[in-house]
């Protein structure tokens, strides 16, 4: 669907925009609620885009975690006052390369797809 591709448009984009603006480090991110405002709206909009890509397309990837990926959004969109600085850095060192490299896999394969 062509709406899929748009969403993975977002996906891609808003992992680039969290890498740019964690690119000075923990410390940085811990001290400026800029950077955490803008690293957490682009998680919920990372989060929003894998919820909205069709089933279809979900099915083909089962080894994306689509289901934990909604729960960490909901987190974000309705826990703002507990998040937990700790752990989304966490997410951001550990769980954003992994995304980062399987969506780019999945583009990848996805060139070749007729939308």
């Amino acid at each position: 669907m062509k709406e899929d591709k748009l969403y993975l448009l977002h996906i891609q984009e808003s992992i680039l925009r969290i890498k740019t603006y964690v690119i000075d480090g923990k410390q940085q991110f811990v001290n400026s609620t800029l950077i955490q405002d803008a690293v957490l709206r682009n998680l919920q909009t990372l989060s929003e885009s894998t919820q909205r890509l069709s089933d279809e397309f979900k099915n083909r990837y089962p080894d994306i975690p689509w289901r934990e990926l909604w729960a960490f959004r909901n987190v974000v969109a309705h826990n703002y006052l507990g998040i937990n600085l700790d752990r989304i850095w966490e997410v951001i060192d550990q769980d954003l390369p992994i995304l980062e490299q399987q969506f780019n896999r999945i583009n990848e394969i996805e060139k070749t797809v007729e939308w």
